[in-house]
């Protein structure tokens, strides 16, 4: 007669009697917890390795008082998340970080603002360890939520919403040097004897934006307000800054577009109009943008800001406040932090 085989799930009480061990030291194994000898932790792995054992997730939580979760929230429509690399490329980091520790991924997206009590409903439901955010805007009600609700929170941006750092005390985030990135590519263009610089600006609502629009004016400190006009980010709203400042600057000779998306929109209408890149019109974006800033043709001359590498920061400094909450006991105090990664110029065609 054939050997029937057990259908039933490994517990914690076989696998601490394959390894010889106590349950109580069997759990501590589990669940990451010290004060058990090397061997004896070789030995429970060992057995959750042979009976195939699998944690129960909702008792390790309770040990633990860790959901081995992360929330990631874009405080964008779902088509601009999809059709910009900035998001594919900063969750990438995010995921890479998150993953080398163990921790799942929870994406939130936010379509318009009825989002957020669904979203506050799921953060404060305990589903998640902790909170990272990025590209909000100034009027947000991301950051209040998660004071409110005491989620240990890493933003993606320097903060600028109502409410924001020094009103309610310092907030953990990550960016990258917009306004010196934007000083290095203005300072570019005049070096090649451009005289009428223009700006793309980003939504102005953000301070990725408004600090890029601020480097700009550092090193054009009597720039003609014509030669300012606001986008929001995509290649249809580049498109549409760059006709308009055509109307009003006809003699324009460069462009300094605060990101690629935007850049390559003002290349098209560039080339509709008759203008050569960069004969005519040198452009510089930001970004460098997977896919998008090398197969422009030209080429874009482009600002490089890390954004895989500033996604991996995010969750990084988010971790370490997490196990620091749990060593000191905090709860979900959390505790502030922020970086600020250094951009550089990418020389390529269209400057």
């Amino acid at each position: 007669m054939a050997e029937q085989l057990s259908t039933a799930r490994p517990t914690l009480e076989a696998v601490a009697a394959r390894a010889g061990v106590s349950r109580a030291t069997a759990s501590r194994v589990v669940n990451g917890g010290e004060g058990v000898r090397p061997r004896l932790v070789d030995k429970v792995q060992a057995a959750i390795r042979d009976l195939g054992y699998v944690p129960n997730h909702a008792a390790r939580t309770l040990v633990t008082r860790r959901t081995g979760a992360v929330a990631v929230i874009i405080a964008e429509p779902e088509i601009r998340i999809f059709s910009d690399p900035f998001f594919s490329r900063q969750v990438r980091g995010i995921s890479k970080e998150l993953t080398a520790n163990d921790t799942q991924l929870v994406l939130l997206l936010v379509e318009d603002r009825g989002d957020y009590d669904r979203i506050e409903r799921y953060l404060a439901g305990g589903h998640v360890d902790g909170a990272l955010a990025f590209s909000l805007h100034t009027d947000d009600p991301l950051p209040a939520i998660t004071r409110r609700i005491g989620m240990p929170t890493v933003y993606g941006g320097r903060p600028g919403w109502t409410g924001g750092a020094g009103e309610h005390g310092p907030v953990s985030y990550v960016d990258a040097d917009n306004r010196g990135g934007a000083r290095e590519a203005v300072r570019y263009l005049v070096e090649l004897g451009r005289r009428q610089i223009a700006h793309i600006a980003g939504p102005l609502d953000q301070t990725s934006a408004t600090d890029r629009l601020d480097g700009y004016r550092d090193v054009l400190l009597d720039a003609d307000p014509a030669l300012i006009a606001e986008g929001d980010f995509t290649a249809a709203g580049g498109a549409r800054a760059m006709a308009e400042l055509l109307e009003r600057s006809p003699g324009l000779d460069a462009v300094f577009a605060a990101n690629d998306l935007m850049a390559t929109g003002a290349l098209g209408v560039l080339r509709e109009r008759g203008r050569s890149v960069p004969g005519d019109v040198a452009l510089v974006g930001f970004d460098d943008a997977e896919l998008v800033a090398e197969s422009a043709d030209p080429p874009l001359t482009t600002v490089r800001q890390d954004i895989e590498g500033m996604g991996r920061l995010m969750a990084r400094l988010l971790l370490r406040t997490l196990d620091k909450d749990k060593d000191q006991d905090q709860g979900a105090r959390g505790v502030p932090g922020s970086v600020i990664t250094p951009t550089s110029l990418v020389r390529r065609g269209s400057a």
